[in-house]
């Protein structure tokens, strides 16, 4: 049998961004052996070895991941910008998680506010899903055609979960429908976990990342995967967002090349207005450039929102030479469009100062 990590998760209204889920806070041991035995789930899904015959994803040869150190001075900005966003809109500490990497220089230099606490990421797991088809894409296991262009653009620039949907399929050799017998569902999960392999492969840590995402609620197998309880689903942290971004915008996600690629389809446009405004650039941390009126500056980004969440990863560049990745979670505030914006802002001006 399959077994999974238990995480108690109450469902929410939909959106077109994903759908809502609010997580039971546990206690730090409890918390702990739920990330422990996710990794372990993560690892090895259902099968202590692959089996034969089954297609992997893995890290290009020579992959190395981002150089980052923390600092203790970009965790105390972090920790200034999310007070003062707190004081301003009466938010908890709890409800909201930051991670910003300072890329200017060599090393990033890496601060965060809860950034290692797992949340249901709505529709930002979908840049962990282009990551994923870039591997496969630069690895010749799947090939690019008209109609996996067009699923891969609206995963991204317009946030289909249709085009998940099918994006997850291609990757896992999976479908949506009835549920499985016992050893076909194994198999079907094993494959549907191909994504946790890919990532943990790569270092990254306390996520889950092998769920489609829908405007209502899944179905047949899709339930049957998640237990029937909503156990099993979509958790990310924002230190995984915040480097996977960075990654990307550095040129260590599969390939330089690749991120090049994997860029322009994350690329959107704060300062543009009327049929051309995307939501996704002008009501999430790109509003900050709007906000700071700074001219010229240049935004790549995946955001998600639910009824219970609101959330944002994205890489900025500004004119003055800013280079950063920042992703802000929040919880129980999801029609607030103020608060990511004004903690990005808070971090703008911080930055500035050093």
């Amino acid at each position: 049998m399959l077994f999974v990590y238990t995480l108690k998760i109450n469902s929410g209204k939909a959106t077109r961004f994903g759908r809502s889920r609010s997580v039971r806070i546990m206690s730090k041991p409890k918390r702990l052996f739920a990330s422990v035995f996710c990794a372990l789930f993560v690892a090895v899904g259902a099968f202590s070895q692959a089996p034969q015959g089954e297609t992997e994803i893995v890290p290009s040869k020579g992959y190395k991941r981002l150089a980052m150190e923390r600092s203790a001075e970009v965790d105390s900005l972090v920790k200034a910008s999310v007070e003062k966003a707190a004081a301003a809109k009466g938010i908890k500490p709890e409800e909201v998680a930051v991670s910003l990497i300072d890329l200017r220089g060599g090393a990033g230099k890496w601060g965060e506010h809860r950034g290692e606490d797992r949340i249901y990421p709505a529709s930002v797991v979908k840049m962990f899903y282009l990551v994923t088809l870039y591997q496969q894409l630069a690895d010749g296991k799947v090939k690019m055609t008209k109609e996996l262009e067009r699923g891969m653009r609206d995963m991204i620039v317009t946030s289909s979960n249709e085009a998940t949907q099918y994006i997850v399929d291609v990757l896992t050799n999976t479908a949506s429908g009835g549920e499985l017998p016992e050893k076909e569902f194994e198999l079907w999960s094993y494959r549907r976990n191909r994504m946790n392999r890919y990532f943990a492969a790569m270092g990254y840590t306390n996520i889950n990342v092998n769920q489609k995402t829908h405007c209502e609620d899944a179905y047949g197998v899709e339930q049957q995967f998640r237990n029937y309880r909503g156990e099993n689903r979509n958790m990310l942290t924002a230190n995984a967002s915040a480097r996977l971004i960075a990654e990307v915008a550095r040129g260590l996600a599969v390939s330089p090349e690749h991120s090049k690629q994997m860029l322009e389809v994350l690329k959107r446009d704060p300062y543009a207005t009327g049929r051309e405004a995307n939501s996704q650039a002008v009501e999430f941390a790109g509003r900050a450039l709007l906000d700071l009126k700074i001219e010229g500056a240049k935004l790549w980004s995946k955001a998600g929102w639910t009824s219970r969440t609101r959330h944002d990863a994205a890489y900025i560049e500004t004119p003055d030479g800013l280079r950063f990745a920042v992703a802000v979670f929040t919880e129980n505030r999801s029609n607030d469009k103020d608060i990511i914006p004004l903690i990005v802002a808070n971090l703008i001006e911080g930055m500035r100062k050093k």
